[in-house]
């Protein structure tokens, strides 16, 4: 279907299922908002000449590739499975990360999720775009994503809601006037040493283009939270410019 819907996704890793990533927006970007999306979880799909026939850019995977399997070492059989290297390594290249920044500064738009934070800490083209880049996650567990300025387009008619997530921390590069929710345990659960609290969602105009961010999503519970699918539908529309 390429060139024919307005938005290609790049979804699912190890961690992140592509199924549940696929059901989720293909309810509430898709049903819901009428977007045609075009979902891949080939990697090297990623570059200009794909982006050239969108409007939009989803990526909601971390940065790691397992180019020989996961870890066999749990695995029983007889004979005993050979031995080999099963370490991750980041896929997105310099000239990926360029192919991003070239689509948004000439007028695309980027919706980034979750974890994608990940893939800025091994590529600072992308960074820059994103904005961010990752400080890791404590296990999943309850906070509450709070908006912090409900004057954005993106936090129309929003209220404050709990999930049980990963809490994404993160180093923002941007300016802090960008950001519109962060996340917060109100246990005063922290972690390492970055407090209880950490942006979740930003936007900005990047070039001729926009750029979103959005930190909830590793359970298909929170990314279809009534408030959270009111935020995603409005950073879509935020990003194409109807609001």
């Amino acid at each position: 279907m390429i060139g024919r819907s307005t938005v290609v996704a790049l979804i699912g890793d190890r961690y992140h299922n592509s199924d549940y990533i696929r059901t989720a927006l293909g309810k509430t970007l898709v049903r819901d908002l009428e977007l045609t999306i075009d979902f891949t979880d080939e990697v090297q799909s990623l570059n200009s000449e794909t982006l050239n026939n969108y409007r939009m850019l989803i990526i909601f995977r971390d940065a790691m590739i397992w180019p020989n399997g996961y870890d066999t070492s749990s695995a029983f059989s007889d004979p005993p499975l050979p031995k080999y290297e099963n370490k991750p390594v980041h896929w997105m290249t310099k000239g990926q990360g360029q192919a991003v920044k070239d689509f948004v500064n000439t007028g695309g738009m980027a919706l980034f999720y979750h974890n994608t934070t990940y893939i800025a800490a091994g590529n600072e083209i992308f960074q820059d775009v994103l904005g961010a880049t990752t400080e890791g996650h404590p296990p999943t567990r309850p906070f509450k994503i709070r908006v912090t300025n409900p004057d954005h387009p993106i936090m129309q008619d929003v209220n404050d809601f709990i999930v049980t997530d990963e809490q994404h921390f993160m180093t923002l590069d941007i300016d802090p006037k960008f950001v519109f929710m962060e996340s917060i345990n109100e246990d005063g659960l922290t972690h390492q040493n970055m407090g209880a609290s950490c942006y979740a969602g930003w936007a900005y105009d990047y070039g001729q283009g926009r750029v979103c961010y959005l930190a909830p999503g590793h359970t298909i519970a929170a990314l279809w939270n009534p408030e959270y699918e009111k935020i995603q539908q409005n950073a879509v529309r935020w990003l194409m410019k109807q609001i």
